[in-house]
């Protein structure tokens, strides 16, 4: 699960959303510098990664795709999921994407203070290239993977990887179809245990 999904399952508790914005920049007993509120969404999104990444069903798409994205398989299927989610929207939520996308960046905006510094340079490329939105355009998808194998710092081919995308998409659709109603499932349970 990449930057939509985790937004999107941390729901209106406005800790959720941050910790499962950060989580991915926080390191150790760094958690304990946030209220309780961020870190349990902190937490939500580390139980939201293991979920995701024992999944059957999730396993076998990064399987599909360790050919072409190595040992970055699992960060392509995340961004591939991302991509499912947002081209499917209308399936999972009566608010439209693009409203989403804004309230989530308003509200991110408005709550700098609470993201660490390393953060803010992604907010502020994710708000200015609006990635929420764009997930749901498999163009989108290929800038995001192409970028990514930039920062790589060996040869990889993570760009060409969407080429795996495209030759099998109805199989990789299906498994986030098989995949998604299970995480819903999980992180609500999981979030009912934070307000107990």
């Amino acid at each position: 699960m990449n930057y939509l999904a985790h937004l999107f399952l941390a729901g209106s508790d406005e800790g959720l959303i941050i910790g499962n914005f950060i989580a991915d920049s926080i390191r150790g007993k760094e958690m304990f510098l946030y209220s309780e509120a961020i870190q349990n969404g902190i937490k939500l999104h580390r139980k939201i990664d293991q979920f995701t990444d024992s999944h059957p069903v999730v396993k076998q798409t990064t399987l599909r795709l360790r050919n072409s994205a190595g040992k970055y398989a699992p960060v392509v299927t995340d961004i591939v999921y991302d991509h499912f989610l947002a081209a499917n929207w209308s399936k999972y939520s009566s608010e439209s994407l693009q409203d989403f996308a804004q309230k989530k960046y308003q509200f991110l905006n408005s709550n700098l203070k609470d993201l660490p510094l390393k953060m803010h340079e992604l907010f502020y490329v994710m708000k200015e290239q609006n990635w929420l939105v764009n997930y749901a355009d498999i163009k989108g998808i290929a800038k995001t993977l192409a970028e990514l194998s930039t920062k790589v710092n060996f040869a990889n081919t993570l760009a060409t990887s969407i080429l795996d995308l495209e030759k099998d998409y109805e199989s990789f659709q299906s498994d986030f179809f098989k995949f998604f109603p299970d995480i819903q499932e999980y992180v609500k349970r999981e979030i009912q245990l934070f307000s107990l």
